[in-house]
């Protein structure tokens, strides 16, 4: 597998200065592609996807968003939520002109997100088994597993850890699994290893939760042409959701079989799904 491109940006905002980081594929004057991650993973998620389609042309952006990976961490955790994202990613974003959206989870969300700012640029989203209805039984589950962070004797030991918590990404092969794993480990100081994230990213849902309900959003999503994705058996999009955003103009459903929350998209046939929706 080829080594990406690695770019920077460093900018000031509210809460200080904070430097962007991102991995790079493809020709730096092909039509931009965005891709963002989960909740607590990382840029090189979407290695497989991004060298697809580097391979027909498209400059393929990955950020670590900040808090995660290579990218800053935040001064403070009541800071990691979706407004500081898109405000940490708009320097970056103006510098592209237009560009298409992938995004998974987190990332969607984000993607979500730029659709209410003025004059965005976005000519087409993907969104990753997310929608703009989130049940609260599913961000319990997801606060559960991020209130423990362990510290592993080994990169082995932290690739088990991955495949028992993101089980739902699908069938992922060894060198998959081996992929994630590497991308997803920072060596401490005592030399064990631990998740590439702050821990603090925790601190915004520390509190009471609720359903997630952005269905006015949705209807600035949806003035350009969006591919929802659904894992099979996700329990954060739900088959309801999915079918109410399936009746809004321009909006193509796919639901990828094997899958939970969410599918890697690792997978040739789901990177083809992308490829012919970015193509049209």
């Amino acid at each position: 597998m080829d080594a990406p491109r690695i770019g920077s940006l460093r900018g000031t905002f509210d809460f200080g200065a904070l430097t962007l980081r991102w991995a790079e594929w493809g020709p730096v004057d092909g039509r931009p592609v965005v891709c963002v991650h989960g909740l607590t993973r990382n840029g090189r998620d979407f290695d497989a996807l991004a060298q697809a389609l580097a391979a027909q042309g498209r400059r393929v952006i990955c950020p670590d968003v900040p808090g995660r990976g290579i990218s800053d961490w935040l001064p403070a955790g009541a800071l990691y939520a979706v407004p500081t994202y898109v405000g940490a990613l708009m320097p970056l974003l103006a510098e592209l002109g237009e560009y298409d959206w992938v995004g998974t989870s987190m990332g969607g969300l984000i993607g979500m997100g730029l659709c209410a700012m003025p004059a965005v640029a976005m000519r087409r989203i993907v969104l990753n088994d997310i929608g703009p209805f989130i049940p609260v039984a599913s961000l319990a589950r997801i606060r559960d597993y991020l209130q423990t962070f362990p510290e592993f004797a080994s990169l082995a030991a932290l690739e088990a850890q991955l495949r028992r918590v993101h089980a739902p990404f699908g069938a992922l092969s060894d060198a998959e699994w081996a992929h994630l794993a590497r991308h997803s480990a920072r060596v401490t100081v005592h030399g064990t290893f631990v998740l590439h994230y702050d821990p603090a990213i925790l601190e915004p849902m520390a509190g009471p939760l609720a359903d997630v309900d952005l269905w006015a959003l949705w209807e600035l999503c949806v003035k350009r042409p969006v591919l929802v994705l659904r894992g099979e058996s996700s329990d954060l999009l739900t088959t309801e959701t999915a079918s109410r955003m399936g009746a809004s103009t321009g909006v193509t459903v796919e639901t990828i079989p094997g899958c939970g929350h969410a599918p890697a998209l690792m997978d040739p046939a789901q990177i083809a799904l992308i490829q012919r929706f970015l193509e049209d």
